[in-house]
């Protein structure tokens, strides 16, 4: 992952990024026990391995935010500040209310998914390797999944090259986005929607980022995931899709938000209809 601070911003606070794979990814090796509950600890062991201090900031994007909530719930106290960042949101988790999720057809697909990780890996294989489903770079250009913004950003960026079948027919590669996704969108030990505030003397601060147009995490699901949360900042993107990261000069404005506590106003959210 490219660094997408300005230089600028760097240099004035001082900051150091640590960027870290996940089993599987990258020269991480494997770990066929990964859980949710395991990446607050594997964090904490590299944090002490690498003597960055007793506490840190944490950022999460994206399916990576559930190593942010899993340090959010077993090592908050080691957090000086956490940023999610179009977080994912689980279906499975028991607090959100059906009503609002049962005609989501992101939830079908989630739960087919899972079906044929769990049971028919193989099969699983084999399909998403056919030359009959349609490549990334057309995925890349779909207006279901991404909006305008994200598609102009896809033109300039390397896009998602895990996800080529070229990629896929490895089974390493295979084996990891499979386990990755099990682990993201199947059955945690805890409820993030139930986590109490752990920073009662407003030690730390945690902030949520959401696009108003994201076609991945929908809006909806992460105004209601905030509203059981009011401990947590949240702000939205008017314009902007899954890819808000990317946008230029907004991750300047995410960091000033959980390091020095700058109130971006311009991206409150908009009032419900």
């Amino acid at each position: 992952m490219t660094i997408l601070a300005s230089q600028d911003l760097i240099v004035e606070l001082g900051i150091y990024f640590l960027l870290y794979d996940r089993p599987g990814y990258g020269e991480s090796d494997p770990n066929p026990n990964s859980s949710v509950e395991n990446e607050a600890y594997d964090i904490q062991e590299l944090a002490d391995q690498l003597q960055i201090g007793s506490r840190f900031y944490m950022i999460g994007v994206s399916m990576g935010s559930y190593s942010a909530w899993s340090c959010l719930k077993h090592i908050p106290h080691r957090l000086a500040g956490t940023a999610l960042l179009v977080p994912l949101v689980n279906y499975q988790w028991p607090s959100l209310p059906y009503s609002l999720i049962k005609e989501d057809y992101r939830r079908k697909f989630l739960s087919l998914g899972l079906w044929l990780s769990t049971y028919v890996p193989g099969l699983l294989h084999w399909w998403v390797t056919q030359n009959w489903i349609p490549s990334t770079s057309v995925l890349e250009k779909n207006p279901i999944f991404f909006n305008e913004r994200d598609i102009d950003i896809l033109k300039t960026i390397p896009g998602f090259p895990m996800l080529s079948k070229r990629s896929l027919k490895e089974q390493r590669v295979f084996d990891t986005l499979r386990s990755d996704f099990m682990i993201a969108f199947g059955e945690w030990e805890f409820d993030p929607l139930k986590l109490s505030n752990p920073y009662g003397e407003n030690e730390s601060s945690v902030h949520i980022w959401q696009g108003y147009e994201d076609k991945v995490v929908p809006v909806q699901l992460q105004r209601y995931v905030s509203g059981q949360l009011p401990w947590i900042q949240y702000h939205e993107v008017p314009d902007g899709g899954h890819l808000i990261i990317h946008y230029k000069g907004l991750f300047d404005t995410i960091l000033r938000a959980v390091l020095v506590g700058e109130e971006p106003v311009c991206y409150r959210p908009k009032s419900v209809s």
